[in-house]
């Protein structure tokens, strides 16, 4: 066994004599985005799965498409964990549940190992997850050890199983980069450049695994090259052991059934596809039932209470959710009746009236539940934690979106950047727009951060919204 992958222990807070639940665990980091860390995730974890054992992956920061990737690798869903926006409570809660289940667990961090707050370096040092560095080394030699020294390093404690090498050109080339290391124990071998496991892109990020069909024999392939590495080869009983405390019992709150006897109607396809799987067990701890739809297939909007358009990629499919007249209709049939929408992101986009394309050209007449027009954009508009204020009720989530609006709408609301008052001059946070029982915003929900303030967003709250006063205290 490699004296990098020895065993470490977590010792987060919990309650005293409650069992803790111990097992393999690594967090995936990098020192940028870009360099690898969900191939690298996925092939671990796939490795794992097909030898037999129970695996289970997580994500740290808020993120929508890593997760099906390793969703594909495990067979089971891929939660986040953020010691913000989920919270410290939560993040304990699902590590403890996987380790109590599960032989080897698979956290794969976000962007660089110490970017962001809080960071994936953070993460690690909370709960004692040994950091697992993944390196783009085309272009490198000795630099490598420079950089695989300064990521373990850089702060202190931080737990560490090794270095693994992404894009290496050869043998020798591997060599080179072992040999770089202050300490060559830590190498945990390389991955080649190769077009077979190659994640195909995107602007969001990367292209979802249920949108290719060879998305599996690429994990497969990732796989088959990781087990000819010393990570590969090492078994699981070997690799770094992980003590995960049970959560204290005043952390575990029981979920008051708000929503209960409400179907809310929720679209998923390739055009709404972000969505948190935590997400869907609040609202079913919340009391409701969830009926899914497909507008990209032609569904009708099933008979609901209320409606989540989710985040996704309107933008690919604009053409074809112009041509979904019978949604239009259906969902301007339920906004007549009074009963709620919650649009997110790229659900709200759908909403508008328009949506322009980049390059100006190509504008398609949306669904038109919200007067004005939405522009994609070749740059970020919004990146970032978010918080939204509901009355006394705060929900947690995050932004990123590459569009714009125009309309003559005004917010009755806007999110806020956690830990700061608005500066002067400072961007403001993303509006929520409100107009009759449609509630929209760019900003993406984590609805376990406060399932009173989610209760609202669908509830049988008072529907008189077009006064913003009314919304505030409902």
């Amino acid at each position: 066994m490699d004296a990098s992958l020895s065993s470490q222990a977590s010792q987060p807070g919990g309650t005293a004599g409650a069992a803790a639940a111990t097992c393999a665990a690594v967090l995936v980091a990098a020192a940028a985005s870009g360099q690898g860390k969900t191939t690298v995730a996925a092939a671990l974890a796939r490795l794992h799965a097909r030898q037999g054992r129970r695996v289970r992956a997580f994500k740290c920061g808020p993120d929508f498409l890593d997760p099906h990737w390793l969703a594909l690798a495990t067979g089971a869903p891929v939660h986040s964990l953020d010691l913000w926006m989920t919270g410290e409570a939560d993040c304990r809660a699902r590590l403890h549940a996987a380790a109590a289940e599960c032989d080897l667990l698979v956290v794969e961090g976000v962007m660089g190992l110490f970017d962001g707050t809080p960071s994936a370096a953070d993460l690690a040092q909370r709960f004692g997850l040994p950091v697992l560095a993944v390196i783009d080394a085309h272009a490198m030699a000795g630099t490598f050890g420079a950089l695989a020294y300064g990521l373990q390093n850089f702060r202190d404690g931080l737990p560490w199983a090794g270095v693994l090498a992404n894009r290496v050109a050869s043998e020798r080339h591997g060599a080179m980069l072992q040999q770089a290391l202050r300490n060559p124990s830590q190498w945990l071998g390389a991955l080649p450049r190769d077009s077979r496991f190659a994640l195909p892109e995107r602007h969001l990020g990367l292209v979802a695994a249920t949108e290719l069909g060879d998305a599996m024999a690429r994990l497969d392939a990732a796989a088959d090259v990781l087990a000819d590495t010393p990570l590969g080869r090492t078994p699981a009983g070997d690799l770094p052991q992980v003590r995960f405390e049970a959560p204290a019992s005043e952390e575990a709150q029981a979920t008051p059934p708000l929503l209960a006897g409400r179907t809310i109607a929720i679209a998923r396809d390739a055009a709404f596809s972000f969505i948190y799987p935590a997400n869907l067990d609040v609202l079913t701890a919340l009391g409701a039932k969830l009926s899914f739809f497909s507008p990209l297939a032609g569904d009708a909007l099933p008979a609901c209470d209320a409606v989540w358009l989710p985040g996704g990629y309107p933008e690919l499919h604009a053409q074809a959710l112009s041509a979904c007249t019978a949604m239009r209709e259906s969902l301007a049939a339920h906004a007549a009746a009074g009963k709620p929408v919650w649009a997110e992101c790229g659900g709200m986009m759908a909403l508008f009236d328009e949506l322009a394309l980049q390059d100006g050209e190509q504008v398609h007449r949306l669904w038109g539940l919200l007067p004005g027009r939405v522009t994609m954009q070749k740059r970020l508009a919004g990146l970032g934690p978010q918080q939204l204020s509901l009355g006394s009720h705060v929900l947690r989530g995050h932004t990123f979106h590459y569009s714009s609006c125009e309309t003559p709408l005004e917010p009755v609301a806007r999110t806020a950047r956690p830990g700061a008052p608005q500066a002067v001059g400072a961007p403001a946070g993303e509006a929520l727009y409100v107009h009759g029982p449609v509630r929209a915003s760019y900003f993406h929900a984590w609805f376990a951060s406060s399932p009173q303030a989610t209760a609202r967003l669908f509830g049988a709250m008072s529907i008189e919204l077009e006064s913003h006063a009314a919304f505030d205290q409902a």
